[in-house]
């Protein structure tokens, strides 16, 4: 899902490019495609977002960073947590997807390849440090839940795979 269809504000837009994900400061909120809605009135922004997954600890950090950072520009914030739609992998903007890889995070696969990867049915994951696929799964689970840990082969190197949820 892209900026473009959901509805935020476009003046809106520079300020949620500045608030990052907290556990992936890499990503801003918009990159990672949480913002369901950003709307303006007059001095009042109401934003609606989505966690990535249900309970995810990041959502409270997340609500206080967008505050702060619409406090700093003269707004007031109303943040209403939503659950549907239902937040997936797709919506991590392209831009999103090559700033986990630079920061050493391979970014989701497709949903079918994504199942065989993590029942070891396919090789496919390749390492964000040297690009071999010679890769092996570690854990199901990496740094966080939604990530899994893998470790390159040719290189020794350990990364996380950001993994595809629908």
């Amino acid at each position: 899902m892209t900026v473009e269809q959901v509805n935020i504000d476009q003046e809106l837009i520079p300020l949620l490019e500045q608030v990052s994900d907290p556990e992936i400061p890499v990503l801003s909120v918009l990159d990672l495609g949480i913002i369901r809605t950003a709307t303006k009135e007059n001095n009042l922004v109401k934003l609606q977002i989505t966690p990535t997954y249900s309970g995810c600890p990041a959502m409270d950090t997340i609500a206080d960073d967008l505050k702060a950072a619409l406090k700093n520009k003269g707004y007031n914030a109303e943040i209403e947590l939503v659950l549907t739609p239902a937040w997936t992998t797709d919506f991590i903007s392209e831009k999103g997807r090559k700033a986990l890889e630079n920061y050493g995070i391979a970014a989701p696969l497709e949903e079918n390849l994504d199942k065989q990867v993590l029942l070891g049915k396919a090789n496919l994951i390749a390492c964000p440090q040297c690009g071999s696929k010679n890769t092996k799964m570690i854990s199901q689970f990496g740094s966080t839940p939604c990530k899994a840990l893998f470790k390159c082969n040719d290189c020794q190197e350990p990364f996380d795979y950001f993994k595809c949820l629908k």
